[in-house]
């Protein structure tokens, strides 16, 4: 329905166009202020508790939704063109089918045939006699009343505003000073006040579903074959053509069709975002949170959410940290990365702030008597930050405090060894270990429940659909291992449509003993992390799953060439004292490519290892991440 709205709006800018014409002709040229595409939006946001979660409004604090579903068949009586028109673009947003009784059939039927030819699903809409009965509700839409300060009214036009304030069903417009505006620009800001009146509360039905999560309330409806998700990329599609690169993005009718559309590289984003230039930048009015990206693999960029974007990003996150296990009353020290790359931060900070949980974001300057002092004095019984600055800080405040124990550790940015985790289940007590996978272009990719171990991740195709390709851009079947694109359905300044993110996995069906079925990924590292080397071919992930055995909590690989001759170096980072004999010797056992190279002799290939404390390996100072492979050879 927006987007029969939006191109409404532009058809209004065509004097010779149907709909202008139309209204022209039924000296209605004013009703057309109606026709405000980002105003309704933002008033169906308001309206709804979350557009982008409608039909379900998550319900913070018990983790259950609240259902919204359409009355049925409404009736509108058309006193006021005004009025009617209000009335059935609320009507048709909450998916009822709606009968209008007037005496202007000619009008109504032209008005809503036009709607449909923009192409897209609207529901029903027929036009009857004025003094036609019917069983269905009628829908009263009250009067707007424009009033001076005084309580006045400033003026009247029969069909698009009232002026009788002793008619209780009005809607009065308290205006500070008594100057007419123009009627068309007056009804743009209209959608707002419905919003909050009593009179849309009719139009819709509201049910608690008691023990049902978001997630589970959208299995059930996938279940049902819906089509959710591919309204979501039609509207997704057309508020990308509101920016000149995507200008000419062809419209398509559904998920099926997606990979239709271009992917979008990471160099293309880079040219198109700012700082270089808008090309994936709307003309809407600003607003918002601006991140920054791109730092720890190339040159900054910054990514554009607006105040819409950032409001569906929060929304969407908090019933995913309570899938994670986060609960009403926990206290969270927060030390993801601030700085030159705060995404993390400040996202979690604004998510957590909507919770019933309290929460000190220490960011990475967090110290040993830092966390002591929390878990102490203020009882914090939940950790969340990157593995490679968690685990030697939580090392080093039980080594102080052996009595420390910490509930929980929610951790991001990098997979976290199984060693580490075995660790704090048995030293700190430690009963809930889960990654959550997001990313600063698009945000939240994936989450663990309790259930899931490793690096799956349940997959939010709500919020960021994905699919995974070949070298050449072509898809994959469920399991096979390819790069990840991202369709971010629910951000629509700078959009990100079949984007790259420069990282690999694969994604399968799986039952999940949490509830969940459906969809999941397995995370297998950066795209740069497949390491290649004389004509073999190895990723970092299998390395670091080999060294499993010995505890590795870290592990680089810098390979480098020399006088014709490559070498590979491993710097692994444990809490343990490590033989570095025994690890090459390890590698060697477990890797075939290995033994083949260095069968050649050392004047072809070598195999270096470096065992280093826990913490040694250089942390960039940006991201706080440890580089997975260095590769020399590029220069």
């Amino acid at each position: 329905m927006l987007l029969a709205v939006q191109r409404a709006e532009r058809a209004l800018i065509d004097p010779d166009s149907a709909l202008t014409r139309l209204l022209r002709v039924h000296d209605l040229s004013s009703v057309g202020g109606l026709f405000a595409a980002a105003e309704l939006t933002e008033a169906l946001d308001l309206w709804f508790g979350g557009l982008s979660q409608y039909p379900w409004q998550p319900l913070i604090d018990s983790n259950d939704v609240d259902q919204l579903s359409p009355v049925g068949t409404i009736v509108l009586d058309d006193h006021r063109v005004a009025n009617t028109l209000r009335g059935l673009l609320f009507a048709w947003a909450a998916g009822n089918h709606v009968l209008i009784r007037s005496r202007r059939d000619t009008f109504w039927q032209g008005l809503t045939t036009i709607l449909r030819d923009y192409g897209f699903p609207l529901p029903e809409a027929s036009v009857l006699d004025e003094r036609a009965q019917s069983e269905h509700r009628t829908i009263h839409v009250p009067d707007l009343v424009p009033v001076s300060a005084s309580g006045a009214a400033i003026w009247n036009e029969p069909d698009l505003y009232g002026d009788d304030l002793d008619d209780t069903g009005n809607l009065p417009i308290r205006l500070g000073v008594p100057v007419r505006e123009d009627a068309a620009s007056f009804l743009r800001g209209v959608a707002a006040l419905d919003a909050r009146a009593s009179w849309t509360r009719a139009l819709i039905r509201r049910e608690y579903l008691a023990g049902t999560r978001l997630a589970d309330a959208r299995e059930a409806d996938d279940a049902h074959g819906s089509g959710r998700l591919d309204a979501k990329l039609r509207y997704l599609i057309g508020q990308a053509r509101r920016t000149p690169y995507y200008r000419d993005l062809p419209q398509i009718h559904g998920v099926a069709a997606l990979a239709q559309l271009p992917i979008l590289e990471k160099r293309q984003l880079d040219a198109n975002t700012l700082p270089l230039n808008r090309n994936l930048y709307s003309d809407a009015p600003p607003s918002g949170e601006v991140l920054r990206s791109g730092a720890t693999s190339g040159d900054p960029r910054y990514i554009v959410y607006s105040r819409g974007d950032w409001a569906n990003m929060v929304r969407e996150a908090i019933p995913l940290w309570s899938v994670l296990g986060l609960r009403k009353g926990d206290r969270v020290i927060n030390t993801l990365f601030a700085g030159s790359l705060y995404g993390g931060s400040i996202t979690s900070s604004c998510e957590f702030s909507q919770m019933a949980v309290e929460c000190y974001t220490t960011t990475q300057a967090c110290t040993v008597d830092d966390l002591l002092m929390l878990h102490h004095r203020f009882r914090a019984n939940t950790v969340i930050g990157l593995p490679t600055l968690l685990m030697p800080l939580l090392r080093k405040a039980k080594a102080q405090d052996p009595a420390l124990r910490i509930e929980k550790v929610l951790y991001g940015g990098t997979p976290m060894a199984e060693s580490d985790k075995a660790w704090l289940r048995e030293h700190l007590d430690t009963n809930v270990v889960a990654s959550v996978l997001a990313a600063n272009d698009g945000a939240q990719l994936g989450f663990q429940c309790p259930h899931m171990g490793g690096t799956l991740h349940h997959i939010c195709d709500d919020y960021n659909l994905l699919e995974v390709v070949d070298d050449d851009g072509n898809a994959l079947a469920d399991g096979e291992v390819g790069h990840l694109l991202i369709t971010s359905l629910q951000k629509f300044e700078a959009p990100l449509v079949r984007y790259r993110i420069g990282d690999i996995g694969r994604v399968f069906h799986r039952d999940c003993a949490c509830g969940l079925s459906g969809r999941v990924m397995e995370y297998l590292g950066r795209s740069d992390g497949i390491i290649k080397f004389l004509g073999s071919t190895v990723r970092h992930r299998e390395l670091h799953d080999a060294l499993e055995t010995f505890e590795v909590s870290q592990l680089q690989v810098e390979i480098d060439k020399r006088d014709g001759r490559e070498a590979l170096i491993a710097r692994i980072e444990s809490a343990r004292t490590l033989d570095p004999d025994q690890i090459r010797a390890h590698l060697i056992a477990q890797f075939h490519q290995l033994r083949t190279l260095l069968g050649f002799g050392d004047s072809v290939f070598g195999l270096v290892v470096e065992c280093h404390p826990e913490g040694a390996l250089r942390r960039d100072a940006v991201s706080g991440k440890v580089k997975t492979v260095i590769d020399r050879r590029l220069g």
